[in-house]
């Protein structure tokens, strides 16, 4: 089941987004800025099998740093302090007297500084590739060049950070991180957040933490190295270490069932990787196709400038309509998007949403109009390279192409996954579509 976002306010007045997911033992997963989204990450396989593989044994907690995902994004304070307001701020809302810690990078730190000034109140703490002072890590080569590039160009900084972070040979999956970072945070933010994190430093803090703490290391990993992780184990009293195998960064990405038995064992809870979709009965994905009526003659209609500013508006919408609704992007076909959602009703919401933007725009703009097919299907398609094919997606791309200008047509699994959630569907009967030798019942979504 997807967790639902809520939010809660800190002391300065901030929104953070976050979910809850389970019962039992909670477990806070703070956020490792700027890698927080928590609408997004939930798109993400591997991370979302994390994340219930934790739900089913404990209560768990994520959020989303200030400045960064779903969280307020015009924020200045990136103080120590402030990030720990965000921490606070969830806490208190669930009502939480004592609570587990899992942080990694930057996060550490502050979940140090909490663990160490409310030994009351934490009762684990795991660090993950963490560290106590960020000169630790930000003193290298690699990542003083990072700093430079995002100066010079976001685009550039996040394809190369992607690479510095999941190895230079790292394909279509370091160009989903990039697109991902770019999700999570904007250039001016990620600036103005380096400013501060880079002088923080808690190493005074180690010696007063005094709940069970476990220290989790990738060999292979070489910011943070094993010296950074070893030397917090050191000066934390009675802290576990324990180095794992593998490359990889991310903690829901490797050797994951390392991670969750270090874990389960420190918890004293029973944590296993959880069966892949396909072993357990793969829940259907949605697929979303908008088309653009008329793309071809968009050039000679308008010329080459105000065509491609239409385009733009188009893709604007669109995507602004997906990060809203949870909809992950998985390509452009030229004349439209291609995305998927794990929900059926998001997956309405969003083509609705377009339909609105899209009627605004035109309004504003009578003399260039965006006229938009939406056509929606759902099913078990398959997944490579970052791409879905098979049929579920076919169809999905047929039901766009058949709708009317402006309208949002969805086939009856689709209506089915989304029944009591609120919407009006009308019969638009069976069709036949190209490339399918039986007909189709669709029917069409309008606003209620």
């Amino acid at each position: 089941m997807e967790p639902r976002i809520e939010y809660a306010t800190t002391t300065d007045r901030l929104s953070i987004a976050y979910w809850t997911l389970g019962e039992g033992i909670p477990l806070i997963q703070m956020p490792a800025f700027p890698l927080t989204h928590v609408h997004l990450e939930w798109q993400i396989r591997e991370c979302r099998r994390w994340f219930e593989c934790l739900a089913g044994k404990m209560q768990l907690v994520r959020y989303d740093a200030r400045g960064a995902g779903l969280s307020a994004r015009d924020v200045t304070d990136f103080s120590l302090d402030a990030q720990i307001l965000d921490l606070e701020a969830v806490a208190d809302q669930l009502g939480l007297e004592r609570l587990a810690l899992f942080a990694s990078g930057d996060a550490g730190m502050t979940a140090i500084a909490y663990a160490a000034s409310h030994p009351e109140r934490v009762s684990h703490l795991i660090l993950w590739c963490a560290w106590a002072r960020r000169s630790d890590v930000s003193e290298t080569s690699e990542t003083k060049s990072l700093r430079a590039a995002l100066d010079q160009d976001w685009k550039i900084y996040t394809e190369t950070a992607a690479r510095v972070r999941l190895g230079w040979a790292a394909g279509e999956q370091a160009r989903q991180f990039a697109a991902f970072l770019r999700e999570c945070v904007t250039p001016e933010v990620l600036r103005d957040a380096m400013d501060t994190l880079y002088d923080l430093d808690v190493t005074s803090f180690l010696p007063r933490v005094r709940c069970p703490t476990l220290v989790l290391q990738p060999r292979q990993i070489d910011t943070p190295d094993v010296k950074v992780a070893a030397g917090l184990a050191i000066q934390i009293k009675d802290a576990r270490l324990v180095l794992l195998e593998g490359p990889s960064p991310l903690w829901f990405t490797g050797d994951v069932g390392s991670v969750l038995r270090a874990m389960g064992d420190f918890l004293g809870v029973e944590l296993e990787p959880a069966r892949a979709a396909e072993d357990r009965g793969q829940a259907p994905v949605t697929i979303l196709f908008t088309d653009i009526e008329g793309s071809t003659a968009l050039t000679q209609r308008y010329g080459d400038a105000r065509a491609q500013e239409v385009l733009r508006a188009h893709n604007e919408i669109a995507r602004d309509a997906l990060r809203t609704h949870g909809g992950s992007e998985i390509k452009h076909t030229g004349d439209g998007i291609m995305a998927s959602f794990a929900s059926g009703s998001r997956a309405i919401s969003a083509a609705l949403a377009m339909q609105r933007g899209f009627a605004a725009h035109d309004e504003s703009h009578p003399e260039a109009p965006i006229r938009v097919r939406i056509g929606l299907n759902a099913g078990e398609p398959v997944a490579e390279e970052g791409d879905l094919y098979g049929t579920a997606v076919q169809m999905a791309a047929r039901i766009a192409a058949h709708a009317e200008p402006g309208r949002v047509l969805v086939s009856n699994v689709v209506r089915e996954l989304a029944a009591g959630k609120g919407f009006l569907f009308l019969d638009r009967g069976d069709v036949v579509l190209r490339g399918f030798e039986d007909p189709v019942r669709l029917y069409e979504v309008v606003e209620g």
